[in-house]
């Protein structure tokens, strides 16, 4: 079993994530979750992260019922303040205390900022916030303070230089398709720049790395023929010494046990084998096959960053989100969103991969709402 060292802590290299729990319409099935947190803490799992609006708000209420079970010191417990919501901000300590009393503890061993990236950024550098959360620390009540991030490079850097020297670890998306897509080894190397040691999230990206299409299967097979598909993304992430926890949203035993099976040992790929996957991951993203040449932004009348939008619709199109974050494009001034494009297909006429650049803009519209 793969363990690793943190503050005196032994934490098991897997933990689980409690957003993709099993369900029986739209609540929780208590009697399958049961079963599943008991396998995890039987099979080692001894980290178990959850959050404010997991399961429409219902994950931390589960989690305390189930962990409840359970000796206090057998599990480390995370939650997370819910700053994705601008009104939250106002509820600082209200919101802190009630997610003490559903999760049935007296303190989170780990708690993070939740989500930080270009829409919030303003409101958590705000120091109320820091402040409250640190004076928690002061008394006990939070063991280890981080965050989460699914901002770029620039708003993860400005956020570490505002409260770097008082967190403790940062948690990232982080698979072999968002190396070099969402910029995540950058990220890693940044985290690495303020000493923070990286906690994994989407690991397998949703699922869409548990399994591949026929010819880059028979590729990994051929390297290891006794690996599993979804294992790839998980010795893929055992390759990288900063790593300290990897969060996996296991929905069911069957995922459990082959994760557990991953987890007995560490393998982490060899240098050929970590290209192979990093390959694999470019060639599921290029759709929409923009290299970034830039010929369409000389040619386009409103001075759009297309290669820019085109990237934010392809990430969103790849991973099966039906419309687009307004803050996807939040980052973007007013007047160079998709909602500028004319449609007079001038870029089009130059794009040496024969993009069909109006197209996507009006669908990219369409999926903002």
């Amino acid at each position: 079993m793969i363990y690793k060292d943190f503050k005196g802590k032994k934490l098991f290299l897997l933990g689980m994530g409690t957003m993709r729990f099993p369900t029986v319409g739209d609540e929780v099935d208590m009697e399958k979750t049961a079963a599943l947190i008991d396998r995890a803490i039987r099979g080692g799992i001894n980290y178990f992260d959850t959050a404010w609006a997991y399961h429409g708000g219902r994950s931390e209420q589960v989690m305390g019922e189930l962990l409840s079970r359970y000796p206090r010191e057998s599990f480390y417990l995370a939650s997370k303040f819910p700053g994705y919501d601008q009104a939250n901000f106002s509820r600082i300590e209200e919101i802190f205390e009630t997610q003490l009393k559903k999760c049935r503890v007296d303190h989170f061993d780990f708690y993070l900022f939740h989500n930080v990236n270009e829409s919030n950024l303003d409101l958590y550098l705000e120091p109320t916030l820091f402040r409250y959360l640190l004076e928690q620390k002061k008394r006990g009540r939070i063991r280890h303070l981080g965050f989460s991030v699914h901002g770029n490079n620039e708003t993860t850097r400005r956020f570490l230089e505002a409260y770097g020297h008082e967190l403790e670890f940062g948690q990232i998306q982080l698979n072999y398709l968002d190396w070099t897509y969402q910029q995540a080894k950058e990220k890693l190397e940044l985290l690495a720049e303020f000493g923070l040691p990286v906690w994994v999230m989407e690991p397998v990206r949703g699922g869409k790395l548990a399994t591949l299409n026929p010819a880059d299967e028979a590729a990994l097979k051929a390297l290891r023929p006794e690996e599993s598909i979804p294992s790839w993304a998980f010795r893929f992430l055992q390759s990288l010494p900063q790593v300290s926890m990897i969060l996996s949203g296991m929905s069911d035993l069957a995922q459990l046990e082959e994760n557990l099976q991953t987890f007995a040992a560490e393998k982490p790929l060899t240098a050929a084998e970590f290209e192979a996957v990093i390959a694999i991951g470019k060639g599921m993203i290029d759709r929409v096959p923009c290299t970034d040449c830039r010929y369409c932004m000389e040619y386009c009348p409103q001075g759009l960053p297309i290669p820019r939008l085109l990237k934010i619709y392809r990430e969103q199109s790849f991973s099966g989100v039906g419309t687009i974050q307004p803050r996807a494009v939040h980052g973007i001034e007013e007047g160079k969103r998709p909602d500028a494009c004319l449609g007079c297909g001038a870029c089009e006429g130059v794009c040496p991969q024969n993009i069909k650049i109006s197209g996507i803009m009006a669908d990219f519209r369409r999926r903002l709402g």
